[in-house]
């Protein structure tokens, strides 16, 4: 089956702000977010089996970024929710739009709380549950407030906070080397037994959280400039340079830093306190929640895009698809934000770790949900069908990773948003 023709409006180019840099940088940006500065207290206890967890997400992240990629090229002006319309309906379409708007919304709440976490090591006020989370929901609007000005300001702010959250990770990869290499740290012992096959499942279902966010540039297609060349560029740029930054430093950290001190709220701060100084490690906190911020400002970017794309297809009411005079989606973004603000009320009273770890098990497994689908509409059209299969795999494995509380959870959500898919219907045939 070949691709359609494409369905929507194209977008006036005058609104096609995004060029390969800025794409670049919102992939990796989002992808560097959080994920990589507290993801090694989530994965200490799996040892080397998180090691083995990393090499299967980056790879099936890989497989996955191609799929889109290539289905981008076929569908170039279509986002990811729109090519799963395009080949299986509109129902499909709205389900997988749904669940990844409020993935999103959840990876937001989880950014905002790792930004919260890292802060608390220089003002320990902030690890009390009730404080933390005003300080969380003070996050997410500041970032809101940015992209309501719209979306060159939010490219502008992604590539300015990317280039200052690599500094983090450049001093621990500099301290690694010089650790490693003077036989100060000792690494971990791989373990008598071999790796487990269990452990892997279970730590790739975190270390994906930390690669969520590939196809930013994909569901940001609106505002990208020669999307057909573009996307899949900065797609599979992000995401392989992304995977092997995060392969060295995570596993870096967790196998070389003694286990009492990654479960902190600062896995970063921690490891360079332990191998160097207490002072720096308190800029290393500050470095670390800028880059939270940054991911959390292309995050938002995308919260107000998918919503938009939705209700200009007819899958949710009309009044989100209404954008301001710069094509800023604010209704959507100010929905999202509240939603998001109370998500985080809701979940105040858990720890700042706990509450990360629930939020990104339960942000990846809706977001996987996206990635079958878009491996199923790859192989709906008959595009680089080996890969499609691999990457629908590589999903389902996941999502069985995740858990039965956390996929069965994105399956109720998913569900829940069936009532405003018969509302917008209703809205049409009304006309």
């Amino acid at each position: 089956m070949q691709a359609p023709d494409i369905a929507a409006p194209s977008t006036p180019s005058a609104s096609r702000t995004l060029g390969l840099a800025a794409c670049i940088a919102l992939v990796m940006g989002n992808m560097i977010g959080s994920g990589v500065f507290l993801l090694p207290a989530a994965l200490a206890p799996f040892g080397w089996d998180a090691v083995a967890g990393w090499v299967f997400t980056i790879a099936g992240s890989l497989v996955l970024a191609f799929v889109i990629a290539r289905l981008t090229v076929a569908l170039p002006d279509a986002n990811a929710s729109q090519m799963i319309a395009r080949a299986y309906g509109p129902l499909a379409g709205f389900a997988i739009g749904w669940i990844y708007w409020l993935s999103i919304i959840i990876t937001n709440v989880t950014i905002a709380v790792a930004a919260t976490a890292n802060l608390s090591s220089v003002l320990p006020v902030l690890a009390k549950p009730g404080v933390g989370a005003i300080c969380s929901i003070g996050f997410l609007w500041a970032m809101t407030g940015v992209n309501l000005i719209g979306a060159r300001a939010a490219g502008m702010t992604q590539i300015a906070t990317t280039c200052i959250k690599l500094i983090p990770i450049i001093v621990v990869m500099v301290l690694l080397v010089l650790i490693l290499g003077s036989g100060e740290a000792q690494v971990a012992p791989f373990p008598a037994q071999g790796l487990t096959g269990a452990g892997i499942t279970a730590s790739a279902a975190l270390t994906l959280w930390a690669l969520l966010g590939f196809e930013s540039a994909s569901v940001a297609a609106d505002k990208v400039c020669d999307p057909a060349r573009t996307i899949p560029r900065a797609t599979l740029i992000g995401t392989a340079a992304t995977g092997l930054i995060y392969l060295l430093v995570c596993s870096g950290i967790a196998l070389t830093l003694p286990a009492a001190e990654t479960q902190t709220g600062s896995p970063f701060g921690a490891f360079v306190s332990h191998y160097w100084s207490p002072g720096p490690a308190r800029y290393i906190a500050i470095f670390v929640v800028v880059s939270c911020l940054g991911a959390l400002n292309g995050w938002t970017l995308l919260q107000g895009e998918v919503p938009l794309a939705m209700a200009r297809a007819g899958e949710l009411p009309r009044w989100l698809a209404r954008t301001n005079a710069k094509g800023t989606p604010v209704r959507g973004l100010i929905l999202s934000t509240l939603l998001a603000s109370l998500l985080l009320i809701a979940n105040s009273l858990q720890g700042l770790v706990a509450l990360f770890t629930a939020m990104a098990l339960l942000a990846t497994s809706a977001t996987l949900w996206l990635y079958v689908g878009c491996a199923l509409a790859s192989l709906r059209f008959r595009l680089v069908v080996p890969a499609a299969v691999i990457g629908l795999g590589y999903a389902l494995w996941t999502l069985w990773g995740a858990g039965l509380v956390a996929s069965g959870s994105s399956i109720l959500l998913m569900a829940a948003g069936l009532p405003f898919y018969w509302w917008a219907r209703r809205e049409r045939t009304a006309d």
